[in-house]
């Protein structure tokens, strides 16, 4: 409890010594309450202190007097659906309990888009080679995007959507970046790593990930930069019950000249200059965690290949177009082009 030690009072404890406690510097200005047996018992915020003084409470009563007990919290399995309620009713800090009601995690929704139930792994292998003589000592993922890597705004991305366990898989300079990022620790996470002996493709190491918990996987690709909306892709995966879904990027094609449309050797009609809209993978991909037993082991295996063995079985699988910006670090452009997009959000 030691991320939330400061908000914790138990109930034969002080009003006094709560205002004291909501008047740390870093406080999230709620406490949370709890009983003898460490069971969550109520939370309480400079609000319900004040309509208790002027019930007539004193700042020597107990605070279990003050306590606010119709609290929202989880258990159990996450519901993204509920998590997205709860934040659009301004629910500020969630608690999460344990079976037998103990405080186990606090999760602070005014810092969060989201909580996500999904375990992330995150594609760090590759050579870079489009970007020499930058990745001559350094692997792409550890270029610098502003003031951090690249990869590290992935993962920042990911920790802001509450994900919590992230595999990185390495090969070129591994150690670069196993030593730059450890075991998360620093930034509240649990990272891990797959080693890549040799290459094996854009899913080829998910074959060699540990047990999982979380019913689902989220892959994306070290090397690219989004402001995708997570929340809205795992809704869209979950709504539609898909064994995967893709993140696409919608690619336009103006054609500047009238276009036949024919029958035979008919012309039917026109079309004056159409515009064509298409959809790019993006390297971004949300997997029920069954399907990892389609990817043989140690083989090189695409996200093609997966996406192949799917629809054989009879899977859904479907795509969701990312509105926000994208760029796929593949060259000296596209990483120009993302450090004067980084100029420009920070």
């Amino acid at each position: 409890m030691k991320d939330f030690i400061n908000s914790i009072l138990y109930q034969e404890d002080t009003c006094l010594l709560a205002l004291k406690k909501l008047d740390l510097e870093n406080s999230n200005q709620t406490l949370f309450i709890l009983d003898e047996n460490d069971k969550l018992v109520g939370t309480v915020t400079d609000g319900d202190i004040r309509r208790g003084l002027i019930k007539g409470l004193t700042i020597e009563s107990p605070i279990r007097l003050f306590c606010y007990r119709n609290y929202s919290f989880i258990n159990g399995a996450i519901n993204v659906k509920d998590i997205h309620q709860l934040k659009k009713d301004g629910i500020k800090v969630l608690p999460k309990l344990t079976s037998d009601g103990r405080l186990e995690k606090v999760y602070d929704l005014s810092k969060l888009n989201s909580i996500l139930p999904v375990h992330a792994i995150i594609m760090a292998g590759g050579r870079g080679e489009r970007l020499r003589p930058l990745t001559d000592k350094t692997p792409k993922p550890m270029l610098l995007l502003g003031n951090k890597p690249i990869i590290e705004h992935n993962i920042d991305l990911l920790i802001s959507y509450g994900i919590e366990t992230i595999t990185i898989s390495v090969r070129y300079f591994a150690d670069q970046i196993m030593d730059y990022f450890g075991t998360g620790q620093n930034k509240g996470i649990k990272i891990d790593y797959i080693e890549e002996e040799k290459p094996l493709g854009t899913l080829g190491c998910l074959s060699l990930l540990p047990k999982i918990d979380q019913d689902s996987v989220l892959v994306l690709n070290s090397d690219i930069f989004t402001n995708i909306n997570l929340e809205d892709f795992y809704l869209a995966f979950f709504n539609e019950n898909a064994q995967m879904a893709v993140a696409s990027i919608p690619y336009s094609v103006d054609i500047p000249y009238a276009i036949m449309e024919l029958s035979d050797n008919n012309i039917i009609s026109f079309k004056e200059k159409p515009k064509n809209t298409y959809y790019a993978n993006a390297g971004i991909y949300l997997i029920k965690k069954e399907n990892l037993t389609l990817i043989p082991k140690k083989s090189f295996f695409n996200a093609t290949d997966l996406m192949d063995g799917i629809m054989t079985n009879n899977g859904k699988l479907i795509h969701s177009p990312i509105t926000g910006y994208w760029i796929d670090i593949g060259k000296h452009d596209d990483y120009n082009k993302a450090k004067e997009i980084i100029r420009h959000l920070y």
